[in-house]
């Protein structure tokens, strides 16, 4: 059930990332702002975290946190990868 709520609440997040970069683009900056990179590498750095604390605090083999990691992480950065490169291909 952990697994399935973090995945969800990386997937509510890309999208507030997506919305704020976004916004900011629309003021007609001269940088584009690429919410779903920004948003990677904020996902692996909380990936990263939720993972030591699955195996450090928790006690988890570190087999098993990986494999949980791997959607936990993948699932969300892998429709990010996919909304970034889907956007770069339009500008």
């Amino acid at each position: 059930m952990h697994t399935l709520t973090v995945t969800l609440s990386g997937l509510v997040l890309l999208f507030v990332f997506l919305f704020v970069a976004n916004s900011i683009n629309q003021r007609k900056n001269k940088r584009v702002i690429d919410g779903a990179w920004i948003f990677i590498w904020f996902w692996l750095t909380v990936s990263i975290v939720n993972f030591c604390v699955g195996v450090f605090v928790a006690n988890y083999p570190v087999a098993t946190e990986l494999v949980v990691h791997i959607v936990v992480f993948g699932v969300p950065a892998g429709i990010a990868w996919y909304l970034s490169r889907n956007f770069r291909s339009k500008m």
